[in-house]
């Protein structure tokens, strides 16, 4: 078993790993784990999956293990790019379906349709998609300003009467995306994406989240220690009844 160090703070459950390979491994065994409960008392499980850097090694890891049965599983994901194209390299689809989609079979496979013609009507579609498929399982990262999805500060809203909506990105995580080469240059990056909220991330049964490297330090610190605020949309993981945060030392290294 890896070595790690575990402390819980309000109900969140922290585990800090060495490095980001042992989390990934530790992580995959708890979903694992956690699908097996889960399918072992009903016919199929849902999970939403993040994407980001924090999520690959993950990915790969459980999807590597061979021993979730795939086939009851219906997947869905946390965000999009508004009027972006689902081949497009930066898209999430694209991620998803190249690491993941293309390498199991799953139940469904449900995407968020960045280039809809409609996409106030796509955000309907997919909140009633949710709401029939209760989430069993949401996968998260952490931003470097501490949203969840693309729940950015200045439109996360802890009440939100609406499950999925459209929101325009923060200028911080648009430069993100343009550091991480996902786009070539700032004005590439969409402005506006498509979001689950924070109530239907909030809904899931069991929610894990993974945060590493030095550039999440700050905002881990904050989002541990400080207030529990949409300032920093993560602290609301401190009031969830299941959720576990695995960070490697160097994201946990000012708390």
């Amino acid at each position: 078993m890896t070595s790690h160090q575990v402390l819980t703070i309000d109900s969140l459950a922290t585990e800090i790993y060495e490095n980001e390979e042992n989390l990934s491994i530790s992580a995959a065994k708890l979903v694992q784990d956690y699908l097996e409960t889960i399918l072992d008392n009903q016919e199929a499980a849902n999970i939403v999956l993040a994407t980001g850097n924090s999520q690959l090694k993950f990915l790969d890891i459980l999807i590597n293990s061979k021993k979730i049965d795939w086939s009851r599983i219906n997947l869905f994901h946390l965000d999009e790019y508004l009027g972006i194209e689902g081949n497009n390299p930066a898209s999430f689809r694209f991620y998803l379906h190249e690491r993941v989609e293309k390498r199991i079979n799953p139940k469904s496979f449900n995407y968020l349709i960045g280039d809809a013609l409609e996409p106030i009507k796509e955000c309907d579609r997919y909140t009633k998609l949710l709401q029939q498929y209760p989430i069993d399982l949401c996968c998260l990262g952490v931003g470097i300003n501490g949203h969840l999805a693309f729940n950015e500060p200045q439109v996360a809203n802890f009440d939100d009467p609406h499950w999925v909506k459209i929101v325009q990105l923060d200028q911080q995580t648009r430069w993100i995306q343009v550091h991480q080469g996902h786009f070539s240059t700032f004005e590439q990056v969409p402005q506006y994406a498509l979001t689950l909220t924070i109530p239907p991330i909030l809904s899931a049964k069991k929610i894990i989240c993974l945060a590493t490297g030095k550039n999440k330090a700050e905002i881990i610190k904050e989002m541990l220690r400080g207030e529990i605020s949409p300032h920093c949309p993560a602290s609301l993981l401190r009031h969830h009844s299941d959720t576990t945060l695995l960070l490697d030392k160097t994201a946990a290294r000012l708390f």
